[in-house]
């Protein structure tokens, strides 16, 4: 494969660095009433940021959900990683959501190795069969769709036992939602045991343990492993709290916890004859699957119950289960070694294309989203194309709530940039300032207006040093948050009023478009340049290119702009 790119033959290029920023969750809310109270954006007031979108001339908007990064429809949320791979990748691919809910459909998952493993040891040793994953249908880590049609699966074919251990949402889907899945799970549940009771059958099919998502199991980065140990004990030892189901569990916790669902402690439910044992423990020779589809938070919770010489926490103890990934995770450590649908095959990144022309190059994030500007942003790879020409740096995230400590380390990330930018050893340098999206999480209004706040100053540095080099500021997001931090109707439009007269809040990802900027000596010869298809995220590694002094490759989106 001949990576050479042509030089394009009117423009070589900007002269200085080119100077890549990703604002994580920074969004633009099109359709907010005058004097909507949720826009943390706008709230912040971020003097650079409304200097640069509103007064450069190279500025529009992107969108960043549905189809034009991967995404079943234009009803699904982007999240990060499908928005750092259209960047990167300078075109889109169907994604994990996509993936799974055709091979489900058309019922090629049920054909594939992974899935026979996992049924064959079942049946053959009638074994149970344990599910764990993101109970939600928020399709940015999991959809509950998905799991129910694998239960079914699996009645058809006659295993005995499935027990699901349910990680709660309230993040990508509204902050106070679980019981609505649980519920819509525990009847599926009991539908399927009723009818294998009345044709005399056994069906051992319950909920065994959960807990909120963001202290129960889905850990990324290894920024926190005790997360990940929680879970790993609640559903493979049995323990933690008990409860009699999984609807008392999340109701108690919400009030002795006083925390939304992503918050909520991990929970265990007890076998009816002795409420203080565990309804069941994950053991040697049994079956399980990890039902999330997105890779960032699945990587752990594999690691932890594969690895032999894991290192992680100290497992107490370490059943040889026969496992299986939704999807592989991790496609540079095969993690984890058996899955059920192959991800997306992403190749000739931009960055491959400027390793392989002899373009330095400089990534940079917090730990939070330091695996999107690096393996995300490579087309879900680990490795650098090239170690001499790349230089990838990670800024410790802290690991306490986002919402008290909304500045996150963005000063520190645009600290190091800038001297990355000043040292003159690179040509083009990205960084992702994760503060919008991790922030705008939390639903703390207040939190995610001095979230942007920080992103602001971070920029301001950023582009003042970009500048005093001689080199060009490209600007923009991988989806939206902070900008609608609260639910609006889908009818009216007005905000929308939760219990106790409290606005209600909004804590996932928005269908809002991205800002895109270019801010540079050269911009009097861009022009915003007509597009084949409706401007995204998938245009802009071709747009980094020909500011870089090259054509486009074979199959790139169109360039954003075209130049004199």
């Amino acid at each position: 494969m001949d990576l050479t790119l042509k030089k394009l033959p009117n423009y070589d290029g900007v002269k200085g660095p080119l100077v890549f920023v990703i604002m994580d969750g920074v969004g633009i809310f099109k359709g907010s009433k005058e004097g909507y109270p949720g826009n943390a954006y706008e709230a912040a007031e971020p003097k650079t940021l409304h200097a640069l979108i509103d007064n450069e001339k190279i500025s529009t908007r992107l969108q960043a959900h549905g189809t034009a990064v991967g995404m079943p429809s234009d009803a699904d949320q982007g999240n990060s990683e499908v928005g750092h791979n259209a960047m990167g990748a300078g075109r889109v691919f169907d994604q994990g959501a996509s993936l799974v809910a055709k091979a489900i459909a058309e019922k090629k998952i049920y054909e594939g190795e992974g899935w026979k493993k996992i049924i064959g040891n079942a049946l053959d040793n009638k074994a149970p069969i344990h599910f764990i994953g993101l109970l939600s249908d928020g399709n940015v880590h999991s959809n509950i769709a998905h799991l129910i049609a694998m239960i079914g699966e699996c009645d058809e074919k006659g295993v005995e036992q499935v027990y699901i251990h349910t990680l709660l949402d309230g993040r990508d889907v509204p902050p106070l939602s679980a019981l609505r899945y649980i519920g819509e799970l525990e009847d599926y549940l009991w539908s399927l045991r009723r009818q294998a009771e009345a044709s005399g059958k056994t069906r051992k099919y319950f909920i065994a343990s959960g807990g909120g998502r963001m202290v129960t199991t889905m850990d990324r980065y290894e920024a926190d492993w005790s997360i990940v140990e929680r879970g790993y004990n609640a559903h493979v030892l049995g323990e933690g709290a008990k409860f009699p189901n999984a609807m008392e569990a999340i109701k108690e916790l919400r009030i002795s916890s006083k925390q939304d669902d992503q918050y909520l402690p991990a929970f265990v439910v007890s076998d009816p004859n002795d409420p203080t044992k565990p309804l069941t423990t994950i053991n040697d020779g049994d079956s399980v699957v990890f039902f999330n589809f997105r890779g960032d938070r699945a990587l752990e919770i594999s690691r932890a119950l594969t690895e032999e010489n894991f290192k992680g926490f100290q497992r107490k103890r370490f059943p040889k289960v026969v496992y299986a990934g939704m999807m592989e995770y991790d496609g540079d450590t095969h993690m984890p070694p058996v899955y059920l649908v192959s991800p997306p095959q992403i190749d000739r990144t931009v960055s491959e294309y400027l390793s392989y022309n002899k373009v330095s190059q400089y990534a940079i994030s917090e730990t939070q989203k330091f695996g999107h500007v690096t393996y995300f942003w490579n087309g879900n790879n680990s490795s650098k194309f090239d170690d001499e020409l790349e230089t990838w740096q990670e800024i410790e995230s802290d690991k306490i709530p986002f919402d008290q400590a909304p500045r996150m380390k963005a000063i520190e990330v645009a600290t190091a940039l800038v001297a990355a930018i000043k040292s003159g050893k690179y040509k083009f340098l990205r960084c992702n300032l994760a503060n919008g999206d991790m922030v705008g999480h939390t639903g703390s209004m207040a939190a995610a207006t001095e979230a942007v706040r920080a992103v602001d100053e971070a920029v301001a540095m950023i582009y003042a040093a970009t500048k005093e080099m001689g080199g060009t500021l490209v600007l923009t997001a991988d989806h939206g948050n902070c900008e609608q931090m609260i639910s609006c109707n889908k009818k009216t439009g007005e905000p929308e009023m939760g219990a106790g007269g409290q606005y209600k809040q909004l804590t996932s990802h928005t269908l809002n478009p991205v800002p895109f900027v270019i801010a540079g000596p050269d911009t009097a010869r861009y022009e915003l340049a007509e597009t084949k298809n409706k401007p995204g995220l998938g245009n802009i590694a071709s747009t980094l290119l020909a500011l870089l002094g090259f054509e486009k490759p074979e199959g790139y989106f169109d360039s954003l702009i075209s130049i004199k």
